[in-house]
């Protein structure tokens, strides 16, 4: 089931009164691609579709519950088969996203629950999250292990080569980026979690305190990056007065 985000995207703005161009330019891209994105001429890459769904404050499951209820409505209703609920999805009803440059989201089931966006990715040969190849970040948790083929993740100044079985859990508002840089396909289920409303108040919220870190509050990646780092210095500071001590 193919969605069409574009007309979705362009539905949401219009909704909210927001002109094509003061969205593109919130978001960082031309108001030419924009207006392609939302026509359908051209689709996103997964970084841009998370700056446009974050800047109009819609999630990526509301993204697409939106379309399927469009596409529920225009639909003859039809019997199901057993087994097809909440609690089953037949693959060919799952949502399906093209993204640029061959990267596919197909959502899975969630039992009705909006706690966690689903996700079987698939990242075709040369792909990556962001065409440009700049490292993105949006407030979530991301949770993913690979089945098939190799994937490569960088977060910040590390570097991953993920094979099947290699599992991943990580911060994403730590930039980071996805590519394939092999010559088969490389497919995995992903866990979104938090996509709605995450705020970032001090470390004790992303598992990182230890009580002795002043806590401040984080507006920002940047700020989190930062507080992470203080951290880091305290706990290395408690090392080396415990070594003097010995000594």
């Amino acid at each position: 089931m193919n969605l069409d985000i574009g007309n979705e995207l362009r539905r949401v703005r219009l909704a909210q009164k927001l002109s094509l161009r003061n969205v593109a330019s919130a978001v960082g891209v031309s108001a030419s691609l924009l207006s392609q994105v939302e026509t359908g001429k051209t689709q996103p890459s997964v970084s841009t579709l998370y700056a446009l769904v974050n800047h109009l404050g819609i999630s990526l499951d509301g993204l697409m519950r939106g379309q399927q209820s469009d596409k529920a409505q225009k639909a003859p209703a039809q019997g199901y088969k057993a087994g097809d609920d909440s609690i089953v999805r037949r693959r060919s009803d799952n949502p399906v996203i093209e993204m640029e440059n061959g990267v596919l989201w197909e959502r899975l089931a969630d039992g009705g629950s909006d706690v966690a966006d689903p996700l079987m990715v698939t990242y075709a040969p040369g792909s990556s999250s962001s065409v440009e190849g700049k490292l993105m970040r949006h407030a979530a948790i991301e949770y993913g292990v690979i089945i098939e083929g190799t994937l490569t993740l960088r977060v910040e100044w590390e570097t991953y080569e993920l094979f099947p079985g290699d599992s991943f859990s990580f911060d994403a508002g730590r930039p980071h980026l996805y590519e394939n840089k092999s010559s088969k396909p490389a497919r995995g289920i992903w866990f979104v979690i938090g996509t709605k409303d995450v705020v970032y108040q001090n470390l004790s919220d992303l598992g990182h305190s230890d009580g002795l870190t002043p806590q401040r509050e984080a507006k920002s990646a940047v700020d989190v990056l930062k507080l992470m780092e203080d951290a880091k210095n305290v706990k290395l500071g408690r090392v080396r007065s415990a070594d003097q001590e010995v000594k």
